[in-house]
């Protein structure tokens, strides 16, 4: 690996429809918050060099929520075809000098800048191309792809994100490892949104 100093873009999915929910989560108030505002600005408070946010449902009210924040909004059409299509939507918009990107997931309130810098840290230094946080045992995100894993990203479809990259290349993974679990939460439902809000 030739480009240990090349930026590293964040990626925000901020697109899906919340079937589960039954609302927009990641207009939900957290604390105060909307949980896509606070998803942006840990990831912007972390040492990556940009951040663009996928929208596609409630794609007005969800840029409306980042008003303020120096970031950058990806409309993607497709959302409902599935997670794959915002990830794709978001690799094909990464500047051309992207030294490696990671994907952050909007409903996650408790991943912090701590976290991302860590991962940032691990694929400097010589980590793998492909950099996982492990949350006392059990893998999670964000997750961080070095470029020259870009068109595999691009290649992915179907509502499973980004696993089936990180399956087909075991070897090529380097994993960060944290002693919290609350970092694996995330708000899908009304009942974990009442469990965990407050817990910031």
């Amino acid at each position: 690996m030739t480009h240990r100093h090349d930026p590293i873009a964040g990626i925000l999915l901020a697109a899906g429809s919340s079937s589960r929910m039954g609302q927009p989560k990641q207009l939900l108030d957290f604390d105060g918050r909307p949980l896509v505002r606070i998803a942006a600005e840990h990831a912007l408070a972390a040492p990556i060099d940009r951040l663009l946010v996928v929208v596609g449902a409630a794609g007005d009210a969800v840029a409306e929520a980042l008003a303020a924040l120096p970031l950058d909004i990806v409309v993607n059409a497709d959302f409902a075809t599935g997670q794959s299509s915002s990830l794709r939507a978001g690799v094909a918009a990464l500047p051309a000098a992207t030294g490696a990107a990671l994907i952050l997931l909007s409903d996650q309130p408790f991943v912090t800048p701590d976290i991302i810098a860590a991962l940032v840290a691990a694929w400097r230094s010589g980590g793998g191309p492909i950099v996982v946080p492990v949350y006392r045992g059990q893998r999670g995100t964000p997750v961080l792809f070095d470029r020259v894993l870009f068109p595999e990203l691009l290649a992915v479809h179907g509502d499973q994100g980004a696993r089936s990259v990180i399956a087909g290349n075991p070897a090529r993974v380097t994993a960060v490892m944290f002693d919290d679990d609350q970092p694996l939460i995330d708000i899908d439902t009304p009942a974990e949104y009442q469990q965990h809000r407050g817990r910031q």
